[in-house]
Order: C-alpha cells, then sequence, then structure tokens
C-alpha cells in the first residue's frame, strides 16, 4: 500500500508490483498519467479535480485501463467526475448510475465503484448503453 500526497506521479515507476494505491484528498485532474502497474486491483482518487469537461475522463478511464488491467475497485467520489450530492446538490440517483454505467463500460473488470459493488445488470447495461451515458442532463 502507498499513501502518496503530490502532485508528481513519477516515482511511481519504480514500483512495479504495486496492488493498492491511494491518492485521495491531492489536485489531481484529467491529466493524472500513471505508469504501467499491472498488478494494481485498488486505486482511490477522491477528493481531487477529475471532472467530465469534454472528452478528458474518457481519456483518463482509457489510460486506466491501459496502465491497470488488473484493476477491480475504483472510487472517485468527491470529485465533480461523480456525480452525487457529495459535489453537488442538482445532482441524483440517475445522474450516479448513468456515470457508473459509464466507468463500467470503460472498466470492464471494476468489481467495486466508489462505495458499491458492480452488480450483474449494471455489467449487462454497461456493455449496452454505457457509451452514450453522459452524466449531464439536457436543458
Amino acid at each position: 500500500v502507498a499513501f502518496v500526497v503530490c502532485r508528481s506521479l513519477e516515482g511511481l515507476k519504480t514500483f512495479s508490483y504495486l496492488e493498492e494505491l491511494i491518492l485521495d484528498n491531492n489536485l489531481l485532474g484529467n491529466d493524472l498519467l500513471l505508469p504501467r502497474l499491472p498488478h494494481l486491483h485498488t486505486l482511490t482518487l477522491n477528493k481531487n479535480q477529475i471532472s467530465f469537461q469534454r472528452n478528458t475522463c474518457k481519456i483518463l478511464l482509457d489510460h486506466l485501463a491501459e496502465v491497470a488491467p488488473s484493476l477491480q475497485y475504483l472510487s472517485l467520489l468527491g470529485n465533480m467526475a461523480c456525480p452525487n450530492e457529495l459535489v453537488c446538490k442538482e445532482k441524483d440517483e440517475d445522474d450516479y448510475q448513468r456515470y457508473r454505467y459509464f466507468v463500467l463500460h470503460k472498466l470492464t473488470n471494476l468489481k467495486f465503484l466508489d462505495t458499491r459493488k458492480v452488480t450483474k445488470r449494471e455489467r449487462e447495461e454497461a456493455v449496452v448503453r454505457g457509451a452514450f451515458m453522459k452524466v449531464v442532463k439536457p436543458k
């Protein structure tokens, strides 16, 4: 387990066997770049600056899928990308569920997202509609 408080993750490349990484309460954003961590199964990025601006979150999720193929637990609570009442009072459970489908579409091996276990129904829905889920309501 590594506890890191910083803006640069350059030194992580020497920990290729890392299994759990907690990066909560930093200033990390969508430009987060991790080295290849093939054994990483748990990553928490709570309370950072990750958002769903344009395609940047899609790029981040694609990056995580590539560099952390063993990832099973991810938490993004407290980021703008994770639309719940902790971040914005205008968000509701439907917004959060769309977010879950989108993340699960990108990270197909996840067993837990945030604090909830991934259900079989969610996984099936993510395969069918996840690519089209955007965490914004029409105006």
